[in-house]
């Protein structure tokens, strides 16, 4: 079939799927996985070389992957070391045991059941961390706990398809490579931190200072791919090196942009592999094997959710959360398609075995988003209002502040000397550089646009500083903010009169004028040059001040009629002098 063609079937069937699925409260992907099988090979035929769709469409893990790696910076990782070595060693340790044990008394022999055992020990990465961000969950306690089991089991999965070959025929002639093998991947490992450190920034320098958007998001995606590609040829996992990857860049000042400019891709990548999965359900095999491979899917599901809630109470979480980190948890994992295939390869595990087991892990993640939201149903009716989960303290930046010129690094100043933590960001690269210089962290991207907005957690964000000078893109800003984001404060900087009014028709009320404050203090200064005394001089510009901001509100809906501005501008003019003339009667 015509690839533009199956590209339409599979963005048509998407568009129907998704909203259906939202509406009855399925969540989107339960939408993709139903709308892959109904233009599958056992739906409506639409589509059927599933191998290359699916093989491609895991480039959505390795996008979400990258994604999740720029939100954790080093130290944050390091502070997760607990979790990612306790809990993630512990799940599928204890995981793996007791699945073990049940596949060796069904099939008789240890080396197939070992690995079955761990197999199925992996949850799905791309599943659970779409699931927990439909669901605004990511930031609780269930969720980062869930985050560290599923890190350590793609790290996991390294070790693991290294080692089954070993285990087949042809194991001791590899044995020999080994080493080498070893050292290979160290140093590939080693030349993509130290390039992704301290030679990347400046390549995004040289991009970013060209102005043009495409060539930006040409490279973002040349990096994530790279060293996907680069350590996948070590043996590494693409989703591994693409997570690798965004740590090295989650510091950057360029790491918000990139954010925005990769997450579409994610997001249809992503949609595209649940339909994929959708699509391999084998459901010939299923109505012949009907109840081994439901007993399996069960039995699967069963042990991991007992596990997952066991530890999740020993390692401190709250009934609510660790019964919320087992119901995200309990599906087999995407690793699963690859690692049977590679077992079967290597003459480890038989193939009838491995579809069987393929099936049932596909139906454990149909499955999981019911669970997850049964048992929330049942969370909600047990406390009789929402479920109330336990949260991690909010990391994000409370203030944005949108240009990094004059007025903003100011105001930067004065909240970095109180510990008010901010995010700031500047479209000029020059900029962001030059600041950076003298110890500044500004994040470079066009605070107009919605995507980057969001990155920066403008939803979660009290307050927006718009400093940006151009009056032209102030106000796209605005518009963008108080259109998408109206709990969202806004204190806005204006260049003259006529930039107040427009910033006033967008409904902002703290708007500060160039030059006015600065401008007052110099009139003082200049009357109590001339004689006045230092309470007169305050006096007649605190005056002049009232009157100008009186006459700024009552002159704002009059302000598109350009000669009616002129006329306003004498008439208060001649107002404030009868003002002044008053004043110094009544004085008198």
């Amino acid at each position: 079939m015509n690839f533009v063609l199956q590209a339409a079937l599979l963005f048509g069937a998407a568009v129907i799927a998704i909203p259906i699925a939202k509406r009855i409260g399925l969540g989107a992907v339960l939408g993709y996985l139903f709308a892959g099988i109904v233009v599958g090979p056992w739906g409506f035929r639409f589509i059927s070389n599933v191998d290359d769709i699916f093989h491609f469409a895991e480039l959505g893990v390795v996008f979400l992957l990258f994604l999740v790696g720029i939100e954790l910076n080093p130290k944050r990782l390091w502070v997760m070391r607990r979790s990612v070595l306790g809990l993630g060693v512990a799940q599928v340790t204890i995981t793996a045991i007791p699945i073990a044990i049940i596949a060796y008394f069904v099939i008789r022999e240890l080396t197939p059941a070992l690995i079955i055992g761990v197999t199925l020990a992996l949850s799905s990465t791309a599943f659970a961390l779409q699931t927990l961000s439909e669901k605004q969950q990511l930031n609780t306690r269930h969720g980062r706990a869930a985050f560290s089991i599923l890190l350590l089991q793609d790290i996991a999965v390294v070790p693991l398809l290294a080692i089954i070959p070993l285990l087949g025929t042809g194991g001791i002639e590899t044995k020999a490579f080994s080493w080498w093998a070893l050292i290979k991947t160290l140093g590939i490992v080693a030349l993509v931190v130290l390039v992704g450190r301290y030679i990347v920034h400046y390549l995004f320098k040289i991009v970013a200072e060209t102005d043009v958007r495409e060539v930006f998001i040409a490279f973002a995606l040349l990096i994530v791919l790279g060293t996907a590609l680069l350590l996948e040829e070590t043996g590494l996992s693409m989703a591994l090196g693409a997570f690798l990857a965004g740590v090295l860049l989650s510091e950057s000042e360029y790491r918000h942009e990139i954010q925005a400019d990769i997450d579409p891709f994610k997001g249809l990548l992503l949609g595209l592999f649940f339909m994929a999965v959708g699509m391999t359900v084998n459901f010939g095999l299923l109505s012949s094997h009907l109840l081994e491979v439901l007993l399996i899917a069960l039995g699967l599901m069963t042990i991991k959710f007992i596990v997952l809630m066991m530890l999740g109470r020993a390692f401190g979480l709250s009934w609510t959360s660790a019964t919320s980190l087992a119901a995200f948890l309990p599906q087999g994992g995407e690793f699963a398609f690859i690692i049977l295939n590679v077992a079967v390869a290597s003459f480890v595990l038989s193939s009838d075995i491995s579809q069987l087991l393929i099936l049932a892990v596909t139906l454990t993640m149909i499955a999981t988003p019911l669970l997850v939201s049964g048992i929330e149903a049942i969370q909600k009716k047990w406390k009789s209002t929402t479920p109330s989960y336990d949260h991690m303290p909010e990391s994000e930046n409370q203030v944005i502040i949108a240009g990094f010129g004059r007025v903003g690094q100011i105001v930067a100043r004065i909240l970095r000397a109180k510990r008010i933590g901010f995010t700031a960001l500047d479209s000029s690269s020059g900029q962001v550089d030059f600041v950076k210089r003298y110890g500044n962290k500004v994040y470079y991207g066009d605070a107009s646009r919605l995507d980057l907005l969001r990155s920066t957690g403008a939803e979660k964000a009290n307050l927006f500083i718009l400093t940006i000078g151009d009056p032209e893109t102030s106000l796209r800003t605005a518009e963008m903010v108080t259109r998408n984001f109206p709990n969202l404060r806004i204190i806005a900087r204006a260049r003259n009169r006529k930039h107040v009014y427009q910033l006033m028709d967008l409904g902002i009320t703290q708007i500060w004028r160039d030059t006015f404050y600065s401008s007052l203090k110099m009139a003082e200064a200049t009357l109590e040059s001339l004689g006045l005394s230092r309470q007169e001089s305050s006096s007649v510009v605190e005056t002049f001040r009232q009157h100008d901001e009186q006459r700024l509100h009552v002159d704002h809906e009059l302000h598109n009629d350009e000669q009616r501005m002129i006329y306003l501008a004498k008439k208060s003019a001649k107002e404030l002098e009868e003002q002044f003339e008053q004043d110094e009667k009544e004085a008198s």
